[in-house]
């Protein structure tokens, strides 16, 4: 009996999943903005069949349609749709991803610290921190600044969020392979980093870590989000997936959570015509920025 089941799966598993209907992506396109706020436009229809083709071939579900409502019944569904939401969310990531961007949190930093010679925290907040490359690269480089500037008179804190708990969890682990360390210098590789016991991997140090919280957020309910008064946000390339209105209700809960005088980072390109009354633009080589008006 179990035999014959195995066999079974192993012949579904080598089968090719339907083509989706039009249909059948109208229904899922539906699904997907209403709950993450993300557009999957025509140009990711085989993106989205591809995941989906994936998912289900590892379930045992043969058409779009069960799958589809499997998601919509019960606490199983919830539990499943936490995994689906992992497959399609998670994006291509590395540490210092886009320098000048770091380069321009780094001077920022700086200019607080020269403006108010005495303050006990720094607050930076990672938007969308998949893996966590992005929110370890903040905490790497302000940990350096403040011991370069002799600062221990200053705790600084990273938040962390994401939509997807199983991202979640891999960022807080804080394994990786040497490949995804290239733009990490060897220096900060020896004070960061462990060597991983039997495994080609590094970990980040628990001293690392105790600067960082991760924390799951939807980027849709920011406005539930206990976040405030953050010296400086970090949002790239996280925008790009959602359309122009949500865009400026994102951009506007983001921008109301920043202290006065604090940092809004976004992707190049990711909002090119969008002004908020209560920020400026930052002119800095190759970035998009805005300050909140002290």
């Amino acid at each position: 009996m179990y035999g014959t089941t195995d066999v079974t799966a192993h012949r579904w598993g080598m089968k090719p999943v339907a083509t989706i209907s039009d249909e059948q992506f109208e229904l899922w396109q539906a699904l997907i903005e209403a709950r993450t706020g993300m557009t999957v436009g025509v140009s990711r229809r085989s993106y989205l069949e591809t995941n989906l083709g994936i998912r289900m071939r590892e379930i045992g579900v043969s058409d779009y349609e069960t799958y589809y409502e499997q998601l919509m019944t019960g606490p199983a569904g919830e539990r499943e749709w936490a995994v689906l939401v992992d497959r399609l969310t998670v994006q291509e990531t590395s540490f210092f991803r886009h320098m000048s961007s770091f380069a321009l949190v780094k001077a920022h930093v700086a200019e607080l610290l020269g403006r108010n010679p005495s303050p006990k925290t720094l607050n930076l907040w990672s938007v969308g921190c998949s893996t966590g490359e992005e929110p370890y690269s903040l905490a790497m480089q302000t940990h350096a600044q403040l011991a370069e500037l002799r600062r221990e008179d200053v705790y600084f804190g990273v938040t962390a969020s994401d939509i997807s708990l199983p991202t979640l969890s891999r960022a807080r682990a804080g394994v990786y392979g040497e490949r995804r360390m290239h733009n990490v210098s060897t220096a900060w590789k020896q004070k960061y980093f462990e060597p991983v016991p039997g495994r080609k991997e590094l970990q980040v140090t628990a001293e690392l870590k105790r600067h960082i919280a991760f924390v799951q957020i939807n980027i849709m309910e920011l406005d539930r989000a206990p976040i405030g008064d953050m010296d400086v946000i970090f949002c790239q390339n996280v925008l790009i997936y959602f359309r122009r209105f949500r865009k400026r209700d994102i951009l506007a809960n983001l921008a109301a959570r920043l202290t006065p005088g604090g940092l809004l980072v976004l992707g190049v390109g990711e909002a090119v015509d969008w002004a908020h009354p209560a920020l400026v633009r930052v002119d800095y080589p190759d970035t998009m920025a805005f300050r909140r008006k002290a």
